[in-house]
């Protein structure tokens, strides 16, 4: 970022094949999963500000500061207003996994740390994900709170070991940025690559044209001034990369 002298943050998922064993490295909201002829593996998970609520929440917890006094910690199923104060109502704090109840008090107010659900869930009313690189200078809108404090860099990583595993023709690892997974589960993204594949066994491009498949059915099709897929339901409206990656002959080029 230095050398370009621009600002800005990016995910990052990323694969190593190495004496035998995969490592996936995931700091970030994409997915990698391993798509063999009878099972799924998943080979890493998402981080969000709701999957990582207690991490964030406990960081402002020890650091209170970084909130500047403009945010609270606590979680509510809805955003309080004045009316709320001196009621009890459902919260969640960084020890707790399911849900108490708090006597609304006047700091309560103040904007959460993590707001929202599912995709629209936000850090510090910002960032979608909770891990990541870079945003070193990014604050929150109109104030001087930083968001990267609570950001982490450090990636999840998952170890797959090939000889442990009979490892088949077709079998494929799948990598791509939730784009795609938003509209599609693993499920639906395996049942596509093993028909694909068996349908196209003599097609020396078939992997790419797999990650090229798999990309034009999770943006579906333009329709007036939207995106829409086959059951008129909205397509994917965030970013789709996707790579399919042949696993049997992985020592041939060592």
């Amino acid at each position: 970022m230095e050398a370009t002298n621009k600002t800005g943050g990016c995910t990052a998922l990323a694969a190593l094949y190495l004496q035998g064993k995969l490592y996936v490295a995931n700091a970030g909201d994409s997915r990698a999963i391993l798509v063999r002829k009878q099972s799924i593996v998943p080979l890493s998970s998402e981080f969000t500000p709701e999957t990582e609520r207690q991490r964030i929440q406990q960081l402002a917890f020890f650091y209170p500061k970084l909130l500047a006094d403009e945010f609270t910690r606590f979680e509510f199923p809805r955003r309080l207003k004045g009316n709320d104060i001196g009621q009890k109502v459902l919260y969640r704090d960084y020890f707790m996994v399911g849900w108490g109840y708090k006597t609304v008090e006047k700091a309560d107010l103040k904007y959460p740390l993590i707001h929202g659900h599912g995709k629209q869930t936000r850090l510090l009313g910002t960032l979608a994900v909770s891990r990541g690189l870079g945003d070193h200078q990014l604050k929150v809108i109109e104030t001087d709170v930083k968001v990267k404090p609570f950001l982490s860099c450090i990636p999840q990583v998952k170890v797959f070991d090939f000889p442990l595993h009979d490892i088949k023709e077709d079998d494929a690892l799948v990598m791509a940025t939730d784009g795609l997974w938003d509209i599609m589960p693993n499920e639906e993204v395996a049942q596509i690559v093993r028909s694909f594949l068996d349908e196209n066994r003599t097609d020396p491009h078939r992997f790419s044209e797999l990650a090229r498949c798999l990309v034009h059915k999770a943006r579906g099709k333009k329709n007036g001034h939207q995106w829409i897929l086959d059951g008129n339901s909205q397509a994917s409206y965030d970013d789709i990369s996707v790579f399919v990656i042949p696993l049997y002959h992985r020592d041939e080029d060592c």
